[in-house]
């Protein structure tokens, strides 16, 4: 047991196969930078507070950055048998420096450790999280600029319901992409809090100074229960929580996109960069980026509920269930990640086909809400003029007509109070430039909506 740090206690090696079943340096040697930065903070408070002398600190933190330097080269030696990051950097510490690196645990366990890694890394991954949010959210809104007086059919129940600008449409995933910001940013005040100092789960004998190392660390808060602090993991199930939300509105839209492509919609056509083709139909032009993108959407649930069961039932505080949350996690964020770098790049490059956009928005009957509105501008009750519209576009159906072909004379069996004026009423530039109530369709409103997003986007 002569390479186990832990190993003073044992006197029979490991079995192997225990040995590779519990070790966790394959997935958890990501963490080398935020455990260096963590123990490199640790060092100066135990110096700080008398623990150790200075002489050794400075030991401890060149020697730290030297092992940092080593992994960033690819010259460190990952080794099976030390376990995790933690006991790997440990180890070679004490390798470099000699007895000053078997100090630098005094006063932490690897249980406050782990939690500390985490937060760091998930941090710096949250903030980089935010940061493509920015670009797709950016990219929704030039898009709509850009398109801004392209008229779509919006749809309920994928039936054709009322004619929308294409623009209202982008900026639906706008505020959608919006409030994932904000649950990532909210879900970071409860990531920032300082672990170290809770030890094993009890807190330590050391008198260490907590609120130092979270001065140093940059964390605003510092745990307040040390057994809540190890036990903790609540934290990583929120942020994967709001990584589901996110995905599932990136599928929503992936969804969207590959329905547009279709022969069927027609209504948009997707950059060559980010399609394939196929392997026996040569005329092909597949979606697979967006196919991907909705279903990748799977990993990212999947590992929500992976991180649930993980804790479920766990009495306090830690156990090594617990070292099966990293995996989950660090797969959510790469999927979620990348799904949002391809996001933000496609959006952009969409061909949206306006004219078929504008055809398919005048079908289906989309300006029947437009009548039965004229009509109780016209003194007739919403519900009644509701009922004649009803009863017009069954009559359409039975002639093959569309609202607008019939005459003054059919529109009039079923509302006797139609006018000469009512078909400047039931075109669908009417019906589009009508939506002026705050948040509507109508251009004036949309074009609003986009110069409040350019704003917003301005001040993050």
């Amino acid at each position: 047991m002569a390479k186990k740090l832990w190993g003073g206690r044992f006197s029979q090696p490991r079995d192997q196969l225990a040995e590779q079943f519990t070790a966790s340096i394959g997935f958890d040697r990501r963490l080398y930078k935020h455990d260096i930065a963590g123990s490199i903070a640790h060092a100066k408070m135990l110096a700080k507070q008398g623990i150790i002398s200075p002489s050794e600190r400075d030991q401890i933190i060149r020697g730290l950055e030297e092992i940092r330097e080593e992994i960033e080269r690819g010259e460190f030696e990952f080794k099976l048998e030390l376990e995790d990051i933690h006991l790997n950097i440990e180890h070679r510490l004490t390798e470099k420096i000699g007895e000053a690196g078997r100090k630098l645990h005094t006063a932490r366990s690897r249980n406050d450790q782990i939690a500390l890694d985490i937060r760091l890394y998930l941090r710096e991954e949250i903030g980089a999280i935010l940061s493509l949010l920015d670009t797709v959210r950016a990219a929704l809104v030039e898009t709509a600029e850009r398109e801004l007086g392209v008229i779509m059919p919006g749809y309920t129940h994928l039936q054709r319901a009322q004619p929308v600008l294409l623009s209202h449409h982008l900026l639906a995933y706008y505020q959608m992409f919006s409030r994932d910001r904000e649950r990532f940013q909210d879900c970071l005040k409860r990531v920032n809090v300082l672990p170290l100092g809770a030890a094993a789960l009890a807190g330590t004998s050391f008198p260490i100074d907590r609120h130092y190392v979270a001065e140093l660390l940059d964390f605003p808060a510092v745990s307040e229960n040390s057994i809540d602090t190890v036990a903790d993991r609540d934290f990583i199930i929120e942020c994967c929580a709001a990584m589901s939300i996110c995905a599932m509105h990136l599928s929503r839209s992936a969804e969207e996109y590959i329905n547009w492509s279709s022969a069927e919609f027609g209504f948009v056509e997707l950059p060559d960069a980010f399609t394939t083709g196929s392997s026996i139909m040569p005329q092909k032009k597949n979606p697979d980026v967006l196919e991907l993108m909705r279903g990748k959407t799977a990993r990212v649930y999947g590992a929500l509920l992976r991180e649930l069961v993980v804790m479920k039932g766990l009495p306090l505080a830690y156990h090594s269930d617990m070292q099966e949350d990293k995996e989950a996690l660090f797969d959510a964020l790469d999927t979620l990640k990348a799904c949002l770098e391809l996001y933000g790049a496609l959006v952009p490059q969409v061909k949206f086909q306006a004219v078929a956009m504008r055809q398919a928005a005048g079908g289906g009957y989309s300006t029947a809400t437009d009548l039965a509105d004229y009509l109780v501008r016209q003194g007739v009750p919403f519900r009644s003029a509701h009922e004649a519209v009803g009863t017009a576009v069954r009559y359409c159906l039975e002639q093959g007509k569309e609202l607008s072909e019939l005459s003054l004379e059919e529109l009039r069996r079923f509302a006797p109070q139609v006018g000469d004026d009512v078909y400047q009423y039931i075109t669908v530039e009417r019906a589009v430039a009508a939506r002026r109530s705050y948040g509507g369709t109508a251009p004036e409103q949309v074009q609003a909506a986009i110069e409040r997003a350019r704003q917003e986007l301005a001040r993050q």
